[in-house]
């Protein structure tokens, strides 16, 4: 079982993601987010390496330890009522923190993160689970954290490369849009759904999207949900 995906961002006109280069500039922005994080029912959230780093606090951990650790899940907390969830596939986030806005951080891992990682995340209180040996299977990932954690319903929020990766491997259930009137207009800017070159050539497996609401919000955002048929 994997846990219900709903992908939300908030994007100009072209789909663009990076705020601080629309124009004009989304000066109603503060807040809108979370407030719509709410209304999709709160609750766990996840998001790629690149945001994930901006979370970060510390610069690295030690590279060095003695310990040697299984490749297996580890919880620092396992009873919250919601969780911020990380791809992290190499290792490359030093958290220093143990939570974000309250919510528990979790890394995804692959078997190839070093010892010393791991035991800088153990000392952060930073819970972690593995998907994959060299490469995130991020199928596996969801059904570890329904599974261990008992997440039935997760809001992806990456990064357009974390995005795009759910996407196509079938697993988002629902794209959920706040669509500003502003503009972003240049070429190779950060979007909605992004891929790597080897990926681009991969098309999603949508069969179909349905549109189940759509709603003007204040500053003339306009939020759309669509439902998603994979196959």
């Amino acid at each position: 079982m994997k846990p219900y995906v709903i992908c939300h961002m908030n994007a100009s006109i072209d789909g663009r993601i990076h705020h601080s280069r629309w124009r004009p500039a989304a000066n109603r922005m503060a807040g809108l987010f979370e407030r719509i994080h709410e209304q999709l029912g709160g609750g766990s959230w996840l998001t790629g390496p690149v945001t994930g780093i901006e979370y970060s606090q510390v610069e690295s951990y030690d590279h060095r330890t003695t310990e040697t650790y299984p490749r297996e899940p580890w919880f620092a907390q396992r009873n919250a009522t919601a969780y911020g969830i990380a791809l992290d596939a190499y290792g490359k986030i030093a958290w220093g923190r143990s939570e974000i806005g309250g919510d528990p951080i979790v890394a995804v891992l692959t078997g190839s993160v070093s010892d010393a990682h791991l035991a800088g995340l153990r000392q952060d209180g930073v819970s972690y689970i593995f998907a994959g040996e060299r490469e995130l299977d991020l199928r596996l990932a969801l059904e570890h954290l329904n599974r261990e954690l008992g997440i039935e319903r997760l809001e992806v929020n990456g990064g357009g490369r974390a995005n795009g990766s759910f996407l196509r491997a079938g697993l988002v259930d629902e794209i959920s849009l706040a669509i500003f009137p502003a503009v972003d207009g240049a070429k190779g800017a950060p979007s909605v759904f992004d891929s790597g070159d080897d990926e681009s050539s991969a098309p999603a497996p949508l069969r179909a999207m349905t549109l189940q609401s759509s709603e003007v919000l204040d500053g003339d955002v306009v939020w759309l949900r669509y439902r998603l048929e994979n196959g």
